[in-house]
């Protein structure tokens, strides 16, 4: 960070959240957990007294953790209606699987690009710690699934992390939050047979080999296989949220 350059706040997710009160922050990190692992459901109303009583909070942090959301895209807001969350659609995946290969490609190249060990080490150091976490069932083991989703976004985020951007990686941790969303919906359904380890593994291969091309067509072939494998959910799909206007379920 330059001198006297502050670190943007305003529109950056994830930025700056030590200035938001305990308890919100809290709630907040409950919710979107509960939000990334489809435990809130597509289209649920958010009922504020019904949250109240889920997450023992009160009314005001509640709302803080609420309009946060909201702002990250995980939440919306709509007149009259109060808060929802999200819906899902083979649309948005494909427009969301698009965009972030665009720019995870940009950050894995410069991040290539301006290599040094600490950068490859970093990211050695992130796929080991992935790959001695077991992918366990969905269902069979809610810690270990929380670990292996943990470091498999740090391995993602290990990729990019030396492009030099905050607001690229900021903006792809917008995206990761959305499409995890999407793959835990779809995890009890879709991945019986994928080596999802040999992915991860042969795209470490390729950045550590400085074979930058190969490395990308490696990390857009990864995002797109998942993306595949969610599209054919027809489970995922035919539980659509309703059009806007029709009723939404309530939590």
């Amino acid at each position: 960070m330059m001198d006297g350059q502050a670190p943007p706040s305003e529109g950056m997710p994830g930025i700056a959240r030590a200035a938001v009160p305990t308890h919100a922050t809290g709630v907040y990190d409950r919710i979107r957990d509960d939000l990334l692992e489809g435990r809130l459901r597509p289209g649920a109303r958010l009922q504020i007294r019904a949250l109240m009583e889920r997450y023992a909070i009160g009314q005001t942090p509640l709302r803080e953790a609420l309009n946060r959301l909201t702002a990250d895209g995980l939440v919306e807001c709509r007149d009259q209606r109060g808060f929802t969350v999200p819906g899902v659609s083979a649309e948005e995946l494909t427009e969301l699987t698009r965009t972030r290969c665009w720019l995870e490609e940009r950050g894995l190249r410069e991040s290539m690009a301006a290599a040094n060990p600490a950068w490859e080490e970093g990211l050695v150091l992130a796929h080991l710690r992935l790959a001695r976490t077991p992918r366990v069932p969905t269902g069979e083991d809610a810690a270990g699934i929380t670990e292996w989703e943990a470091r498999h976004r740090a391995f993602h985020r290990a990729l990019i992390a030396g492009c030099g951007s905050r607001w690229l990686i900021a903006f792809c941790e917008q995206l990761t939050d959305r499409h995890q969303r999407y793959r835990r919906l779809a995890a009890r359904r879709a991945f019986p047979g994928r080596d999802v380890e040999r992915e991860h593994a042969d795209i470490l291969a390729a950045v550590l080999a400085r074979d930058v091309d190969g490395a990308v067509a490696l990390l857009v072939s990864h995002y797109e296989a998942t993306a595949a494998v969610i599209l054919d959910d027809a489970v995922l799909f035919a539980a659509a949220t309703p059009a806007s206007g029709a009723p939404h379920p309530r939590v």
